[in-house]
């Protein structure tokens, strides 16, 4: 993967993790406004997950980076991401757009890191779906637990 500076979000944590991956998946977005986007095609898309805290975990880590590997690779690599239970066909608010896609990997996370007993956050998460297009989610303020 290129190295790449991603935008960070402010934060007083004393630790901060960044974790890049990439996953291949198809989609299709269910909406006429959607034009070619409405049958199936096939993103790589590229993952940046930022998460932070202030106390590691009895082996060192904030978290083990193969944990978040798993976590989102398995899930979604060489799938098709509207008949993932996170996505919907009628929920135009869980079509699988890439807004939508950031924000359930962010979901994914975000639930591990709450069984964790030093309790890290996910920030934000960077999803580009080309070279051109890419978004960034962020939970507001107060969600983050």
């Amino acid at each position: 993967m290129l190295q790449q500076i991603y935008p960070t979000p402010h934060h007083e944590y004393e630790f901060e993790l960044n974790k890049d991956m990439h996953f291949a998946a198809a989609h299709y977005i269910p909406h006429e406004e959607a034009g070619d986007c409405q049958n199936v095609h096939g993103h790589t898309y590229f993952a940046n997950i930022t998460i932070a805290g202030n106390e590691l975990d009895d082996s060192g880590f904030l978290i083990n980076f193969q944990h978040i590997k798993k976590l989102i690779h398995k899930r979604f690599d060489h799938r098709l991401l509207n008949e993932d239970s996170m996505f919907s066909n009628e929920d135009s608010l869980r079509f699988p757009t890439t807004e939508a896609v950031a924000k359930a990997v962010w979901e994914i996370i975000q639930e591990h890191l709450e069984t964790l007993k030093h309790r890290p956050q996910c920030l934000q998460v960077f999803l580009r779906e080309t070279p051109t297009s890419y978004v960034i989610y962020r939970p507001k303020r107060g969600r983050e637990s």
